[in-house]
């Protein structure tokens, strides 16, 4: 509790500093285009090391083994992606939103309608994930077994989000962002380095462990194999296409996600920007080999049944091996601080996530729907600013509720479903947008729509949903599409929904991609945009 209170007072400090620099929307969104490219990279492996990184995917490492694993490095490969086609771009082009670089050269009501209306649905997909993850943790820290008392976890966690969000901004929720950044590395790094010393820093005999004590009974060794999760027998071709669905929607997801693509503008240039990825690509590239040792240290010590005790979906596996490591080492009260201290990183890093979601969503109902649409352009700084104070708000409330109604999800699980419907909506777009010369209005719109109901509709009508013994609504079966994951049928529609869309319009504008064109390479022209 100390170590909590602590963590959140030191945040709530930073935020509330945080709200004294912030005067204008360049700094309520953008943080004033003031952080070093080191910095901003630090805040984006904090914005992307998430719960569903540190709990979700070790928990899924710990009861799928290899098969789990490959969440990890989909994350990862996911930002090349990022990297070599959108990092400097966006920053050259855009202003504060996804939808400044789709605007740009289209007819921007109907392309902020549709880009605003996608970014609330991805962040609010992901912001369900962190509020899954939040009650599972401090469930198991605080000892909290009933319903009730996670449910008032998740609105604790909900309403602490909230007022990082409307007082500190982006320059607030960035600080939160750096501060996690450093202390989840170190607790990671730190769990990571004990459980390879408990077996003499031999991979193989932790693998083998593991095995042996979460694998399969008949057949231990299928722990370190493909096909345990998914492609098993009973699953068939489905499985196997599924595997590949995921992988598609988890490295084409990242450069569409709304919460990522605004941390390219806090930076003053883009030779920062492209920086600030490389720094994120390492932190983040590190972390992802910690939790190979976290998922598979978790199987070898803890084990799959005490694992599932804790919680079904596996997201308290990391928790649990830092508490049993720390006994096995230092002890019973070692195991307790251990166990107090990676519970709290894993809060920070809830709160830190959960707060940049929210940003990305309120800043796009702000900037986008409510100063471009619905006040044609009309609106003054302070009434935008005003505005994405009460959207967090109200975003923050339904994400509250969401995250109740999901408690049994791995969280994990419900991030590569935010990823798929990032790339199946907003990739295809931008993409388009960049590097397609005929590109206009109503193929931008055709792309987000489209790739956003397919994926929708597929995730409503697949075994996520109902029809399974994991599924939202265990009760009723309406299922038919068979994959948990959309993104390999979703990904596809989204592109296809925006060439259709281009070749059936006639509109184009050859003189605006001659524009965009030169800045998004250049940064020519992007620093009269933040001034106008």
């Amino acid at each position: 509790m100390i170590l909590f209170l602590t963590f959140v007072a030191a945040t709530l400090a930073i935020t509330f500093w945080a709200s004294r620099q912030t005067k204008t929307a360049a700094d309520y969104y953008a943080g004033g285009r003031s952080f070093s490219g080191v910095q901003n990279g630090l805040a984006i492996g904090g914005d992307y090391m998430s719960a569903a990184s540190f709990l979700g995917i070790a928990g899924i490492i710990a009861l799928s083994g290899y098969d789990g694993f490959l969440y990890s490095i989909g994350f990862l490969v996911a930002w090349l992606v990022a990297l070599l086609l959108v990092a400097e771009l966006m920053r050259n082009s855009g202003k504060f939103t996804m939808a400044d670089v789709l605007a740009f050269r289209m007819s921007p009501r109907p392309v902020r309608t549709a880009a605003g209306v996608s970014t609330i649905v991805v962040s609010i997909f992901y912001l369900l994930a962190q509020m899954v993850g939040a009650g599972a943790l401090v469930g198991l820290l605080l000892g909290i077994t009933s319903e009730a008392g996670k449910v008032w976890t998740i609105i604790g966690v909900g309403a602490l989000m909230i007022v990082y969000v409307v007082f500190g901004g982006m320059k607030g929720t960035t600080w939160v962002q750096i501060v996690k950044a450093v202390l989840l590395m170190s607790g990671a790094a730190l769990v990571t380095l004990l459980v390879l010393g408990k077996f003499g820093f031999n991979l193989s005999a932790l693998l083998g462990q593991a095995a042996a004590t979460s694998g399969p009974k008949a057949n231990p060794e299928s722990f370190l194999s493909p096909g345990l999760k998914y492609g098993t027998e009973a699953q068939g071709l489905a499985g196997k296409i599924d595997l590949i669905s995921l992988g598609l929607a988890l490295v084409l997801g990242t450069a569409g996600l709304p919460h990522i693509l605004i941390r390219f503008y806090t930076v003053p240039t883009a030779k920062d920007a492209r920086k600030s990825v490389l720094w994120g690509i390492g932190i983040i590239g590190v972390f992802y080999l910690l939790t190979l040792v976290l998922g598979f240290g978790a199987a070898a010590l803890v084990g799959k049944t005490a694992i599932t005790e804790g919680d079904a979906a596996g997201n308290t596996a990391a928790p649990l091996l830092a508490q049993k490591i720390g006994e096995e080492i230092f002890g019973s009260v070692g195991g307790t601080i251990l166990l107090a201290l990676i519970g709290a990183v894993a809060f920070a890093t809830i709160l830190a996530v959960v707060a940049g979601l929210t940003l990305a969503s309120s800043s796009s109902f702000a900037h986008d729907l409510y100063a471009h649409v619905f006040k044609r352009g009309q609106a003054s700084e302070r009434q935008e600013v005003g505005v994405a104070r009460i959207s967090a708000l109200v975003i923050g409330a339904v994400a509250i509720g969401l995250g109740i109604l999901a408690q049994k999800q791995n969280v994990a699980f419900l991030v590569a479903l935010a990823f798929a419907v990032a790339a199946s909506g907003n990739l295809p777009a931008i993409l388009y947008s960049l590097f397609w010369r005929r590109f206009n209005t109503a193929g931008a719109v055709a792309a987000i729509y489209g790739g956003l109901v397919s994926a929708l509709l597929l995730v409503i009508f697949s075994p996520v949903v109902s029809g399974a013994a994991t599924s939202l609504f265990k009760t009723v079966d309406f299922h038919w599409f068979p994959l948990s994951n959309p993104g390999i049928v979703s990904i596809p529609i989204g592109f296809l929904c925006g060439w259709l869309g281009t070749v059936l319009s006639k509109e184009h504008n050859e003189a605006k991609y001659a524009e965009i064109e030169v800045r998004s390479l250049t940064g020519v022209g992007a620093e009269k945009a933040d001034q106008h």
